[in-house]
């Protein structure tokens, strides 16, 4: 009886212990799909670096020193550093010497001349029968020229001089415009890197924030781990995004450094942000402007002079120069025995080749045309230049409300999809969705922003002067 009892309980302990086996299989089968495994799939944090970024997007200088950077600032470094402007700056500095070169014939020439020499007259040794051999001494010999006139031909060389020192004028101020317009782009793509790097770092917060929730969710047994997999990977994602960002902030700054002319400058903060400047400038103006202050416009017109000045000159060629000339003397059988001296004035012919000169003129007129036609497409291609430059102005300009507009409503989706996510109501693709919708509608703004100041500062150099606007729109977000 008793082997019966404990063969019955024996069996109801096995049943109990079958029982509890198939609850845990059953559990295990629950979890499926669940469980990661970490050496095959091991934690973001633990296999990609460590991201420090400063949240006010300052570049962090020493200690003892550590400079505002401003566009004015920067501006001010190109002007006094960039090689470009001062090798421009030396041309203009030897045009003006050779300026002066040319004037220098009318200044007197002085030479001296010692000599010794000994001759033998063939003729009368042969006709006397006899050697005539003798030396002749040259103690000094001091001659003085001085041109008096050359019919103008001096005169028309120094105009073409000056011409050209005037073209190098314009030469130095059309790069120095050159360089602040490269200056300035440089300077907006610096905070445009910025701003993409607030972007970049803004993508990783929220991330972080799925993360989070993702994590809490499957804690409490709401949600599998697929969810917890999609939101570290979003993360990873976001924080290489942000290592590009601000990677591309450097090399943005190194691009700037250059231009300036200081690529070893010490670190500086920027503490600007992409702004809006309106533009109160018709196309007409634009063009006005361009006529007064733009340097190449100038330049053109001064070259076409200088051709005219050269077909003035060529036509000179076979003019006389009247010179001065006096001579001083001593010398003769011993060094110091007898001296002389000549006075005198001459009128010099040139050799005069008709053909050649001819063909000169035409060679000059032909050029001379040449520089019309130079000056001509100058013209044309800084129309298009001020054209291009303002209508794409007035498309950024356009295209800024309808961005913002874009950037509100992105993130007010966002806003929505992640209040349904933490209550259980969306899935983690919709809350992607909208956090890649927003941070690209952000990253638009900043372009056209970008685009728009680039652009401005485009149009300045295309007018070759500054537009000169206090006014600053801040455009709400």
């Amino acid at each position: 009886m008793n082997l019966k009892k404990e063969k019955k309980m024996f069996k109801k302990i096995l049943l109990i212990f079958i029982i509890i086996l198939l609850f845990s299989q059953i559990s295990q089968a629950k979890n499926l799909g669940n469980d990661i495994n970490t050496d095959e799939y091991p934690q973001d944090s633990k296999v990609l670096p460590e991201v420090t970024v400063n949240p006010d997007y300052v570049i962090s200088g020493s200690v003892e020193k550590n400079v505002d950077m401003t566009l004015d600032n920067c501006i001010k470094l190109a002007l006094g550093n960039n090689p470009q402007i001062s090798a421009a700056f030396q041309d203009i500095l030897a045009a003006d010497a050779r300026i002066k070169q040319v004037w220098s014939n009318f200044f007197p020439t002085i030479s001296w001349q010692t000599s010794y020499t000994r001759l033998r007259q063939l003729q009368l040794s042969d006709a006397l029968g006899q050697s005539l051999e003798f030396n002749y001494y040259l103690l000094g010999q001091v001659s003085l020229q001085q041109m008096l006139y050359d019919f103008g031909v001096t005169q028309n060389q120094a105009t073409i001089r000056k011409l050209d020192y005037e073209g190098y004028k314009k030469t130095f101020e059309a790069i120095v415009n050159d360089v602040i317009y490269q200056t300035k782009d440089a300077y907006y793509n610096v905070l445009y890197a910025y701003e993409n790097k607030r972007v970049a770092l803004d993508t990783v917060e929220k991330y972080q924030l799925f993360y989070n929730q993702a994590k809490a969710f499957y804690e409490t047994g709401e949600n599998p781990k697929v969810d917890v997999t999609i939101a570290e990977t979003n993360l990873s994602n976001a924080k290489l995004k942000l290592i590009q960002a601000d990677n591309a902030v450097n090399l943005a700054i190194a691009k700037l450094n250059n231009i300036m002319g200081v690529p070893f400058i010490e670190k500086y903060d920027i503490t600007d942000r992409l702004q809006y400047k309106p533009v109160n400038l018709t196309f007409e103006q634009a063009i006005d402007t361009a006529r007064e202050s733009r340097p190449e416009l100038k330049l053109a017109e001064i070259k076409v002079e200088g051709s005219h000045q050269t077909v003035n000159l060529t036509k000179k060629s076979f003019l006389p120069s009247l010179t001065f000339e006096g001579q001083y003397q001593r010398g003769g059988k011993s060094w110091n025995s007898n001296y002389g001296f000549n006075i005198g004035g001459y009128l010099t012919f040139p050799a005069i080749n008709a053909m050649l000169i001819r063909n000169e003129i035409k060679e000059a007129k032909y050029l001379y045309d040449k520089e019309l036609a130079n000056a001509k497409n100058t013209q044309n291609a800084i129309y298009l230049e001020i054209q291009n430059a303002y209508l794409k102005l007035e498309e950024k300009r356009n295209q800024l409300p309808v961005a913002i507009l874009n950037v509100k409503q992105s993130k007010e989706n966002y806003e929505l999809s992640y209040g349904r996510y933490r209550v259980g109501e969306a899935s983690p693709t919709e809350l992607k969705d909208a956090e890649n919708t927003y941070e690209q509608a952000q990253l638009t703004y900043y372009t056209a922003l970008y685009e728009y100041n680039s652009a401005r500062a485009q149009l300045e150099k295309a007018i070759g002067k500054n537009i000169t606007d206090d006014e600053v729109i801040e455009i709400e977000k």
